[in-house]
This record gives C-alpha cells, sequence and structure tokens, in this order.
C-alpha cells in the first residue's frame, strides 16, 4: 500500500523526504492483544493503521481503564510519536483490538522529516487537534452524561462496528471501555434487559431493541 494513501500531503513533500519516509518503513502484522504503545515513556513511532483495530485508552492509578478512541483502517497513531512531540505529555496506551497491519515510521525518521515538511507538520497538526477534540468530548461525556445514556451509546457504536447485533463481551470489558467499575455495568445491563433492549448470556449482550437503546443514548 502506498504511503499517499495514508497521507494526503505526501505529495507535496520532496522527492528526498519521501524516499526517507518510504526506506524506514516497517511493515508488520500485530496480533490481536498486543500492546503498540504503553505511555508517554514509550516512543514506538508514527503509526499508521492498514487494516484491523487499535484502541486507544488511559489508565488510572488504581488501575481503572478508559476507552478515548478507536482507530481504524487508515487511520493514523499520533500518539504513539509522543516522544517527538516534547511539549505533549499524554499517558495513552494503544493496544491492538484485533489482529492489524500497521506501516510503522520509526520516531528519528518522523521526527526529522516533519520538522523539515511544512505540508506535513500542518497536517499532523490538524490531526492532532482532532484527536484532542475527541478526547475532550470524551471528557464531557463522564462528566455530565448519566451512566445508562453511555452505555446504550457504546452497546450501539460497538454494534455498528462490529456489524452485528450479537456482541462478545463480558462485562468486564464493557467497563473498562466507560471507565466504571463492572457491578455498575453488570445492574444497568439487567435493567436494560428487563426493558427489552437487550438479551443477556455469558460473555455476549444482543441487542434486540437498538432503536430504543439509540433513543435513551441520544435523550
Amino acid at each position: 500500500m502506498e504511503l499517499s494513501q495514508f497521507l494526503p500531503v505526501f505529495s507535496q513533500m520532496t522527492p528526498a523526504q519521501q524516499q526517507t519516509i518510504q526506506s524506514s518503513v516497517i511493515i508488520k502484522t500485530v496480533p490481536k492483544g498486543t500492546i503498540l504503545h504503553d505511555g508517554s515513556a514509550d516512543c514506538a513511532g508514527l503509526v499508521l493503521v492498514e487494516e484491523g483495530q487499535l484502541r486507544a485508552y488511559s489508565l488510572s492509578d488504581e488501575g481503572r481503564e478508559v476507552t478515548l478512541y478507536r482507530l481504524l483502517d487508515m487511520d493514523i497513531c499520533l500518539f504513539s510519536a509522543s516522544c517527538v512531540m516534547q511539549s505533549i505529555q499524554f499517558e495513552v496506551i494503544i493496544q491492538a483490538e484485533k489482529d492489524t497491519r500497521v506501516h510503522i515510521i520509526p520516531p528519528h525518521i518522523y521526527k526529522r522529516v516533519v520538522e523539515e515538511s511544512a505540508p506535513l507538520a500542518n497536517y499532523i497538526n490538524s490531526l492532532l487537534s482532532s484527536r484532542f477534540s475527541e478526547v475532550m468530548w470524551l471528557m464531557e461525556q463522564v462528566m455530565w452524561k448519566s451512566m445508562d445514556k453511555r452505555l446504550a451509546a457504546f452497546l450501539v457504536e460497538e454494534s455498528r462496528l462490529e456489524d452485528t447485533a450479537v456482541l462478545k463481551l463480558t462485562h468486564e470489558m464493557i467497563a473498562n471501555h466507560l471507565g466504571t467499575a463492572r457491578e455498575v455495568v453488570t445492574r444497568m445491563l439487567r435493567y436494560f434487559q428487563s426493558e427489552g433492549m437487550v438479551q443477556l448470556t455469558r460473555g455476549t449482550v444482543e441487542l434486540t431493541d437498538p432503536d430504543a437503546l439509540e433513543s435513551l443514548a441520544d435523550a
């Protein structure tokens, strides 16, 4: 796959800059569950997702997780190159949720080219702004939106992402995505089930009334 498919500004870079990136990029497939980046002390480089799914999440001192955003086909993972962005200290963990094929630009190469290429720097800055907007939106949801609405929104989004109404998710996994306790998720899912919106079996949540869940999420 051509790098121009990941980077719309690739054609605006000089031939030397293009060659520097092309000759150094590492292409590999990472199995589901692999940690690609582990906090600000780690620096994998700029990760370009060809196909698969990555999850970016934050971890509290108490060990509680909360999903910040997902990275899907043709997305770019910026925070995996956090060592290059010296003014940004953002503790984020990047993990493969599915077997994922990635193109990785090593940090020292990325740093050199982004300092030389104004088009690339401007493009990366726009992506960075978009990512922070997603994180700020999440913080607003956590602070101001009730858990039933957040859970309903998560189930609807997950159903669309997986293209199925039957989600292979444990209550613990859902709690990790939402940054809450498993008991809270269990209690809320049982309420959803009593209202006919979901059907629960071991390790599975089936959306039986997705319209009702969507209405609740949007309320």
